[in-house]
Formats: structure tokens, C-alpha cells, sequence
């Protein structure tokens, strides 16, 4: 079973996002505060891995019923990050109605990083 060009194609997914929308950015990977009450709640490990689950779900099913974009993301296999940063924002550019529809589908991580800020294990 040939699973690395869907893998890559989630992890290009990612990493387009990463670099185009700053979904991520650098999240350390422990808090600072010693005081559990000044930490928001469901910012743990387990509520991140819960986000990442369902982005990934997500992902997976969006790629599979969009052949085209599953397609051009398998295509970036092999080549650079540079290289698959500068593919990914051109078809995302000529390609705004992907764009939003993978926005949207990431919004959860987005939305966990504005919440919490610092995740253990991002």
C-alpha cells in the first residue's frame, strides 16, 4: 500500500498553509505559567490532538472529493520546500474558491492557537 503521496499531500496541505496564512506560526511547546487558573481551558495536549484530528479528517475527505487538488498536492512530491512554497501560493492564487475551502477547514487550529496561545506538544 502506497500511502506517502496522500501523506505528502496533507503534510504540502500543511505546510501551504503554514506558509501562506501563518496558521500556525511557532507555538512553543510548554506553558509558561505556573498557575493552572491563568492557563484557559481546553488548551492541553489532548484538546490539540483532538483539533489535529478532525483538520486531518477533514483534509483527507476535502482531498479525496476534489481530485484536482489531491492531484496538483501529490505533484509537489520531491521537490523543495522553496519550490513547493512557491507552487502552492500560485495555484492557491489562481484557485481563491481551494483557498477559502482549505481555510476553512484549518479554521479550528487557527482558532485553538488564538484561544490558547502556547500548546503543550504543538
Amino acid at each position: 500500500m502506497h500511502v506517502r503521496p496522500t501523506r505528502l499531500a496533507i503534510g504540502a496541505g500543511t505546510l501551504a498553509a503554514s506558509a501562506l496564512f501563518g496558521l500556525f506560526g511557532a507555538i512553543p511547546t510548554a506553558f509558561a505559567n505556573q498557575d493552572p487558573a491563568a492557563d484557559p481551558p481546553n488548551c492541553t495536549t489532548a484538546d490539540l490532538e483532538g483539533v489535529r484530528a478532525g483538520v486531518s479528517a477533514a483534509t483527507s475527505a476535502y482531498l479525496f472529493t476534489h481530485p484536482d487538488v489531491n492531484n496538483f498536492f501529490t505533484s509537489l512530491e520531491g521537490l523543495t520546500r522553496e519550490q513547493t512554497v512557491a507552487k502552492v501560493k500560485a495555484y492557491m492564487a489562481q484557485n481563491p474558491q481551494t483557498h477559502d475551502e482549505l481555510v476553512g477547514i484549518r479554521q479550528p487550529l487557527q482558532d485553538l492557537k488564538n484561544r490558547c496561545g502556547q500548546v503543550p506538544g504543538a
